[in-house]
């Protein structure tokens, strides 16, 4: 760097991740071997959002700015050689997104320092990253507290000539959770026909829609969960839970181009049927009392009563109108396609074999749990701060797999009905 040895930007307590709203301290620090002489010394802070038409492109085909400060630390001059520091404070925005970094698109802060010198002179920059974490209040979203119940019916032929009927009903205690909180799902199926259905699976899926000259929606199953058959004429029950892993908070709340979706997708593969539950992954937990699950599953249509079979052979294959049956689970799956992101403040569970031993200086020693890895750190040996909330940093998806497919409308259906790493929606 000829007579600039050292340039560089810390902010202060090695702190890399900070909530809306609040001062980001700092200091820029030169070493010289010689004098310096300069016209300005400033310093930048910017937050911004980009989002491209292809995977992890560098420019970007369309852009938003959320805010960009500069303040200027010595007017005109010369430096002696040595070192020196030049301390600088931000203020950041209230309406600051969520930082977050995906294949088609990202949010970033970082603060930028810049030596301008007189002219034929060589310029000099550098900048460092931090991460803004925006926490989502489910108590703000109206009714959260109220249970999500969603249900179909589908006819369908089988053995050539008969018709039969599956209703499929689902229904959780909460439309909004935070991380380390349980899903408590409850679905009823009504087989009226005398052919066995396939696999009942209950999954939590992830969207992120990238909106750009075109939208991109990128699906991503995070955890899933299969129950047995149903048999024949059988109204079948089947109560299970889903553990909530490290997951960024829905919508990133203050950017308009990137918006991230949760929903509990319940399906069955034959008869081809589905039901979806939208629902939201927050910071702050509800704090209202739940209505009670029993009083939703109450509430269910009176349509998911079984009536009698026809009368054909298929009577004898034991059906009983008011005869409920519990479906047992099969399968726990917690798919770990990519890493997932670091919450200040959130005790992750697992063994020594589990935790990050790279042991150098600039990678602290942090444990991984099923889910959930740590990709950013601080600086030093220090661990970051934990924000005011138990924030989730966004995952990191530049290592996401392929293959990506591009589908139509008609294709949606399919493709939330996939477990591969990602897929996305044209």
């Amino acid at each position: 760097m000829g007579r600039v040895q050292h340039f560089e930007i810390s902010l202060s307590n090695s702190r890399v991740i900070y909530s809306p709203g609040e001062p980001l301290p700092g200091t820029v620090t030169l070493r010289l071997t010689g004098p310096l002489p300069y016209k300005a010394i400033k310093v930048n802070c910017v937050g911004s959002c980009g989002v491209s038409n292809k995977v992890n492109e560098t420019s970007w085909s369309i852009e938003e700015q959320y805010f960009s400060s500069t303040l200027s630390l010595a007017d005109k001059g010369t430096l002696s050689a040595g070192e020196h520091s030049f301390p600088f404070q931000f203020l950041l925005p209230d309406s600051a997104p969520s930082s977050f970094e995906g294949p088609f698109g990202k949010v970033t802060h970082q603060v930028r320092a810049f030596i301008d010198t007189p002219r034929f002179s060589k310029d000099y920059k550098c900048a460092k990253v931090f991460y803004i974490l925006a926490a989502l209040d489910l108590n703000e979203i109206p009714a959260i507290e109220q249970p999500n119940t969603a249900s179909i019916t589908k006819k369908f032929n089988y053995k050539l000539v008969k018709t039969g009927n599956l209703t499929l009903s689902a229904t959780s205690d909460l439309k909004g959770y935070i991380v380390g909180q349980v899903i408590h799902l409850h679905t009823d199926i009504v087989n009226k026909s005398g052919k066995d259905t396939a696999a009942i699976v209950a999954s939590l899926v992830q969207k992120v829609a990238y909106k750009s000259r075109r939208s991109i929606y990128d699906l991503r199953t995070i955890a899933e969960v299969e129950g047995s058959v149903v048999k024949a004429w059988k109204h079948a029950e089947w109560k299970e839970q889903i553990l909530v892993p490290a997951l960024p908070q829905s919508l990133l709340q203050g950017c308009n181009l990137i918006h991230i979706d949760y929903y509990i997708q319940v399906s069955i593969k034959n008869p081809d049927v589905m039901v979806t539950l939208p629902i939201y992954i927050g910071n702050i937990a509800i704090n209202r009392e739940p209505l009670s699950p029993s009083r939703a599953i109450a509430e269910i249509p009176s349509m998911l009563v079984p009536s009698a079979p026809p009368a054909d052979e298929d009577v004898a294959s034991g059906y009983h109108p008011m005869d409920n049956i519990s479906i047992p689970t099969k399968s726990h799956s917690q798919h770990q396609h990519t890493p997932f992101s670091y919450a200040p403040g959130l005790s992750f569970q697992g063994s020594q074999a589990e935790c990050d031993s790279a042991g150098s200086p600039n990678h602290p020693t942090l444990c991984l749990s099923t889910g959930a890895t740590v990709p950013y750190y601080a600086e030093g040996a220090v661990v970051p701060l934990p924000t005011a909330g138990s924030l989730i940093l966004p995952p990191e998806y530049s290592t996401w797999g392929y293959p990506y497919g591009f589908l139509g409308a008609s294709g949606m259906r399919r493709v939330f009905k996939q477990s591969s790493p990602a897929h996305l929606l044209q």
